[in-house]
């Protein structure tokens, strides 16, 4: 398997830090669960024998309250179904993806410096065998492709 990303580069987040601040943001998630969900020993749900996609639902469970604090929405989620552009599907089979629109750049280091958001971030860990968060200026939605 190819190299599995969970947790942005210093490289990748420093671009992100130096993007402009003051805009609305949509963050692509593309998201690959592990087949068993693997906890640090000592952690409540080490050893439970949840899958992947049932940490990342406890992720979602425990970090919603604050995504909606800051602002966040889902604008679009999806379950994956076959890659039509891209490598074949044995490479990279993405299980879901999702859309989160943020006010601004703010509030997303906002969600991530939150204590408690910090405490949820281990189900996401746990939950994920590799995984893609890409940031995009929003544009107008609807018309054609150009």
């Amino acid at each position: 398997m190819a190299k599995a990303y969970i947790d942005p580069s210093p490289t990748n987040f420093q671009a992100f830090k130096d993007l402009p601040r003051d805009e609305p943001i949509h963050m692509l998630n593309l998201l690959r669960y592990r087949e068993l969900a693997e906890y640090p020993q000592g952690h409540e749900h080490h050893g439970n024998g949840w899958t992947g996609r049932r940490a990342y639902e406890e992720y979602g469970k425990t970090s919603h309250a604050i995504f909606a604090g800051v602002g966040g929405k889902v604008v679009w989620r999806g379950a994956f179904q076959t890659m039509v552009t891209g490598p074949e599907p044995d490479d990279k089979v993405w299980h879901d993806g999702f859309v989160a629109e943020y006010p601004n750049s703010g509030a997303f280091f906002a969600m991530i410096k939150d204590p408690d958001y910090q405490l949820a971030v281990v189900n996401r860990t746990a939950a994920l065998l590799d995984s893609r968060l890409m940031r995009f200026k929003p544009g107008e939605a609807g018309g054609g492709f150009g």
